[in-house]
């Protein structure tokens, strides 16, 4: 089993160098006063009620900023899934030509993660800041924009019990990756030494410390988790990996509107679904 989830060390040092080579991000910190605490998103198909939580302050006081300088007003819904979410907040959408990529655009900074987890976890109607990849961006630091509000779809409770098997591993894999970039420079001594021997004991070891850290927070769904993915739905395997900070109170009917707009290959509706405006209630 532990081979089955760990890979070799030579797969951690290429996690490794992939993230020594990614440039730092500028990080905004300072936003931790309380504010207001609803937003009221105008669409071109509808309005969005959304309730910001107080527990994750660093991204609700930076969207209810961008909201106030009218940032996400006349951007565009870029990316749709059905059953899966809507995302928006990309700035280079604003006035973007039929068919342009879109995804890439950001107020040039990020907003460290803020996992209050599991009371928050990625049910129908969340709303969660969109990221980097982990391979880049290894402390899932938020997009200073981006965002994206949940569909997902109801799972059964084979399904969920399938989900946290899975669930699980990844979070082994997460720890052990952390581990070994730890060590980096040992593992790079150890490699350029050629000690095989000293690999293997090294890995071994960063096994057993995983594992003990593992044991002592489990990845396990809660009850509040399995009431609502099996109901309501949601996106499970999502859950504490993008920060969700916040929920939509009325206006689920204009999501689903939403995420059953044609797309095209990539995921773009077609017609374009714009944000009017971002209104702070």
């Amino acid at each position: 089993m532990r081979r089955s989830i760990f890979s070799i060390i030579a797969i951690a040092l290429c996690i490794i160098a992939l993230t020594a080579a990614k440039p730092k991000s500028k990080s905004r910190n300072k936003m931790t006063q309380p504010t207001p605490a609803k937003v009221l998103m105008r669409t071109t198909l509808g309005d969005i009620t959304i309730r910001l939580y107080d527990d994750t302050p660093l991204h609700t006081a930076n969207f209810l900023k961008l909201a106030k300088e009218g940032y996400y007003d006349g951007t565009l819904f870029h990316r749709v899934i059905r059953d899966f979410m809507i995302q928006g907040g990309d700035p280079d959408s604003r006035n973007a030509k039929p068919g342009q990529s879109l995804g890439m655009g950001d107020p040039s900074y990020t907003i460290p993660a803020e996992f209050v987890y599991p009371k928050y976890f990625h049910k129908r109607g969340a709303i969660a800041a969109a990221r980097q990849g982990d391979n880049v961006n290894p402390e899932k630091a938020s997009s200073g924009s981006q965002f994206y509000i949940v569909t997902g779809k109801v799972y059964t409770p084979g399904q969920l019990d399938q989900m946290q098997v899975r669930l699980q591993h990844q979070q082994m894999q997460q720890i052990f990756d952390s581990l070994a970039r730890e060590n980096r420079d040992t593992i790079m001594s150890l490699r350029r030494n050629r000690d095989q021997a000293g690999l293997q004991q090294l890995q071994d070891s960063l096994v057993k410390q995983t594992e003990a850290i593992a044991a002592k927070n489990p990845a396990t769904l809660t009850a509040e988790q399995r009431e609502a993915y099996t109901t309501v739905g949601g996106t499970p395997h999502l859950d504490g990996s993008y920060s969700v900070f916040g929920e939509v109170i009325s206006g689920m009917d204009v999501v689903d509107s939403i995420q059953k707009v044609a797309t095209d290959g990539g995921d773009r509706p077609k017609e374009d679904i714009k944000v009017l405006e971002v209104k702070v209630l």
